[in-house]
């Protein structure tokens, strides 16, 4: 099917008027082009560390959306005409040009897995992704079969092979290690951890999809169920989970690979989840929040005992 897409050059004024008319037309999504600055309540919603830099904000905006082929684009382009017309009596709505373009109705969430081929991390650990060829591996290699769905984490990226790299250096292959993944996205990290030798893994995110990607991973893995358990839950900003799990025992490891914002908060809640002397293995920091992310732990009574790099990301263990 091809899908036509329909842009609005207007301005941020009318945006909010022709999204109305827009969804009585029937259309069910739009997208918003425009260069308003981000508030701080967006810039937390979005949990990113690196924000794009956007233009001065001149007013003015695009307003997209798609149509499929059961809808009549000359008729669609004709309401459009007709609402800006109408907006325009009483608000400025730019230039009201209308622009038409056409794509292709793809499987985009999907797409990227085509790039995505079985590699080896570390030495001996590969990583598995469940639709492509069989990876050549030797008889001592710990094998991670994943697909991360909507979820962060496949392994290339440089924060989770970082957290990797500790966690080998921290799991006791005595089969004795606890581990808590916190924001276990994927469960790549929940996975190798059990897989190194540790005895039980507690993995929490805030997204149910998450958790759903998780759970599928460690079953595509064969990892008995007793040996992890996979909850939604928001240890940070909901004291009612973060109490309701206090008693589930304490952690030799804490793994969180999510970012610095969120890093430095989580280091003020999670100890009482913690041996005396369990370790913490944060990564996802980008290198500018280094700093901050330290000053957070040792504000929070953790000791720092080690920092390692990738590229422009930061990981820091600390007890």
């Amino acid at each position: 099917m091809k899908w036509t897409k329909i842009t609005i050059e207007t301005t941020t004024e009318a945006t909010d008027m022709i999204s109305y008319a827009l969804g009585e037309y029937g259309v069910e999504g739009i997208e918003i082009e425009d260069n308003i600055p981000l508030s701080e309540e967006d810039k937390k919603a979005m949990f990113i560390d690196i924000l794009p830099e956007l233009p001065t904000d001149d007013g003015m905006a695009k307003i997209s959306c798609y149509i499929d082929d059961r809808i009549d684009v000359q008729e669609s382009c004709g309401y459009i005409k007709e609402q800006l017309e109408e907006m325009s009596v009483y608000m400025n709505t730019g230039s009201g040009r209308i622009l038409i373009g056409e794509t292709e109705d793809k499987d985009w969430i999907n797409k990227w897995k085509e790039f995505f081929h079985p590699f080896r991390l570390e030495e001996n650990i590969v990583i598995q992704p469940t639709w492509t060829e069989t990876a050549d591996v030797n008889e001592e290699d710990i094998i991670v079969n994943i697909d991360p769905g909507t979820a962060f984490g496949t392994g290339s990226h440089e924060t989770t092979k970082l957290c990797i790299s500790n966690l080998k250096k921290h799991i006791n292959p005595d089969g004795k290690t606890r581990v808590m993944d916190a924001g276990c996205g994927s469960g790549i990290l929940s996975i190798i951890a059990l897989k190194l030798g540790a005895c039980k893994v507690y993995g929490i995110d805030i997204d149910e999809l998450a958790v759903k990607a998780s759970k599928e991973n460690l079953e595509r893995n064969q990892i008995q169920e007793e040996r992890y358990e996979i909850v939604k839950g928001d240890v940070i900003g909901d004291r009612e989970f973060a109490d309701s799990i206090a008693d589930i025992g304490q952690y030799d490891i804490v793994v969180a690979n999510i970012l610095a914002d969120v890093i430095i908060p989580l280091s003020g809640v999670i100890r009482p989840f913690m041996k005396e002397g369990g370790v913490f293995i944060t990564s996802g920091i980008i290198n500018t929040k280094e700093t901050a992310v330290k000053e957070a732990l040792e504000a929070n009574g953790f000791t720092i005992t080690d920092i390692t790099y990738m590229g422009e990301w930061v990981a820091i263990t600390a007890k």
